[in-house]
């Protein structure tokens, strides 16, 4: 038979055959057949759990426990008088809006079903979802909306958000649907809209300042009250949340959230340290230096804060010379107040818009070598006609039309806050300057002096100061001509006919691509103007439970809208089938 050809009959051995052969075997046959039978199970074993790895998928399960830790105590846990960071955080996880920030920065449906904006920008009709309900088991109307939003507009309430719905009325259409009309377009309206909803039914007793209701609120948003815990003195200790299963978006993930509050960064940190919590934010970057070392989990996020140097030309001429204010800018080492002072928590910016704000991609500046620049500096400063003189700082001599010489120092004063960042970052920024012939003063004053005798009147040579800016729109505030005097926030008295014309039509412009080319227009307008040196941005530093999973930072405006997906959060998972976890 040729080697190739099969065997025409291939008899199987027969059982008894089969265990004739086995107990025929030696001891060292036994131990290489056991031997092959161990990794042919094994590999067997390998091999499903491989095949079975490929149809499963991770997903997330409801249950777990967050403790969180806050600085501050919450006093008005309303939307309507919220200023604080922790009424703030409360009001993010027990209130909701109409619509919510995605996490991509989008402005999602929440309590509303669907949204309808007119072609001219002033009309904006919301059509409730169904069912809507709050945390005690009443009905969510356009009743509620509607008198969230007249407290907000009742000028004897003095609500901090009254600036962005005056001049917009709201008309009930039905239980379900309500109708907003603006007297103009406004681009970030539906921004606004993100303004808890507040249960007519509860507030109407006493005024809304005194309510029992800031102690116990009633929302409709992911998480419920279940119990408070007060000190002796009547302050809120901490609150315990559970999830409310008829969220709009969806039952959220995690169970409990627990919110304690403490009154200094030192026992927050002590309270991690010890367990008391597992998460804390707004914690400083050199808390977040140290606790990094000790293998905390720590994420963080740029917000849109500007801090920068605002020049007062009214006050001090010397701000008017456009060298001067370009060596200012190019001599202060920015990169070394983000390491030195944030702990690289911040990133140097050039303009007066913050990076999560636009959506247009900036172009970053190359950096030469420190004493490169510094040279390019001097060698400007003395061709403008500054020298070092008798007094050991920049002098500049010129002759009037009566050929008398007058002989100006370069000098000019930092005033600022005293907290300890801004004050190593004014420090710092001095030092540059001296390095380059400068004589600089940094004055700091405590934040309710500053205020009051600092900026108000207007009385600095440059303010080392932060800027929040929640959305485009607030550009206005800071840079329009007509709020150089208080209380407008132009604090670099800044006048630019080109930049109001700018910020006016960006206000009122909703066509998105329209809007982001005249940004663009005005920070060029800055840049040739240089009202102010723009330094930093920082970064929300947040303390996290080393499970937790869902949680997204990005596009984040203030502490508390980390809670922007917080029903999205989540800590215990399991493996199903993907064909299940559709």
């Amino acid at each position: 038979m040729d080697k190739d050809t099969p065997p025409r009959n291939f008899i199987l051995p027969t059982k008894q055959e089969l265990k004739k052969i086995i107990w025929s075997f030696s001891k060292k046959e036994w131990l290489v057949f056991g031997g092959l039978l161990l990794i042919l199970f094994i590999s067997t074993l390998g091999i499903l759990q491989t095949i079975n790895k490929s149809f499963m998928e991770s997903v997330p399960l409801r249950g777990g426990s967050i403790r969180e830790g806050v600085l501050g105590s919450p006093r008005f846990t309303n939307p309507v008088l919220a200023l604080t960071d922790p009424d703030k955080d409360m009001v993010a996880l027990v209130y909701n809006g109409l619509v919510r920030k995605s996490p991509d920065g989008e402005i999602i449906p929440d309590l509303a079903e669907s949204i309808d904006m007119s072609p001219d920008g002033l009309t904006y009709t919301f059509v409730l979802k169904e069912n809507l309900r709050f945390h005690d088991g009443e009905p969510l109307t356009t009743d509620d909306v509607i008198f969230t939003i007249t407290q907000v507009q009742d000028p004897i309430i003095k609500s901090p958000r009254k600036g962005n719905w005056d001049g917009v009325s709201v008309e009930k259409i039905d239980d379900k649907t309500v109708k907003f009309i603006l007297r103009k377009p406004y681009a970030t309206f539906l921004e606004n809209a993100t303004l808890g909803i507040m249960p007519l039914h509860i507030w109407t007793d006493s005024p809304i300042e005194l309510n029992e209701a800031n102690k116990t609120p009633i929302g409709s948003g992911p998480y419920k009250v279940v119990k408070v815990n007060q000190q002796s003195s009547g302050a809120i200790e901490s609150y315990e949340l559970s999830t409310f299963s008829d969220f709009s978006l969806g039952q959220p993930y995690i169970k409990k959230i627990t919110l304690r509050f403490y009154q200094n960064e030192e026992t927050l940190v002590n309270a991690l340290e010890t367990g008391s919590v597992d998460q804390a934010s707004s914690i400083s970057p050199r808390s977040a230096q140290e606790l990094q070392k000790k293998d905390y989990r720590i994420t963080s996020a740029v917000l849109p804060r500007i801090f920068g140097l605002f020049f007062n030309q009214s006050q001090n001429q010397i701000f008017t010379n456009k060298v001067v204010v370009k060596a200012i800018n190019q001599g202060i080492d920015k990169n070394k107040i983000s390491r030195e002072v944030l702990g690289g928590y911040a990133i140097p910016i050039e303009d007066p818009i913050p990076p999560t704000v636009t959506e247009y991609e900036k172009q970053r500046k190359t950096s030469a070598p420190r004493e490169e620049i510094l040279k390019g500096i001097r060698e400007s400063l003395e061709e403008g006609g500054w020298k070092l003189g008798g007094s050991g700082y920049l002098e500049k001599t010129t002759t009037d039309s009566n050929k008398k010489k007058t002989t100006t120092v370069l000098q000019f004063s930092i005033s600022t806050g005293n907290a300890e960042e801004l004050v190593k970052s004014a420090e710092l920024i001095k030092e540059d300057l001296t390095e380059l012939g400068m004589k600089v003063d940094v004055k700091t004053f405590e934040v309710g002096n500053l205020n009051q005798s600092v900026i108000r009147p207007r009385e600095y040579d440059a303010l080392f100061f932060g800027q929040i800016i929640n959305n485009e729109s607030d550009l206005y505030a800071f840079w329009h001509s007509s709020q150089r005097k208080d209380p407008g926030l132009n604090v670099a008295m800044y006048t630019n006919a080109k930049v109001d014309k700018i910020l006016e039509d960006a206000f009122v412009t909703t066509d998105k691509e329209e809007r982001i080319k005249k940004y663009i227009s005005f920070e060029e307008e800055i840049r040739k103007d240089l009202p102010a040196v723009f330094l930093y941005s920082p970064s929300l530093i947040y303390v996290i439970k080393k499970d937790l999973e869902g949680l997204t930072l990005q596009n984040i405006i203030s502490p508390s809208d980390r809670f922007n997906n917080v029903h999205l959060w989540y800590t215990k998972t399991d493996n199903v089938w993907k064909i299940f976890s559709k």
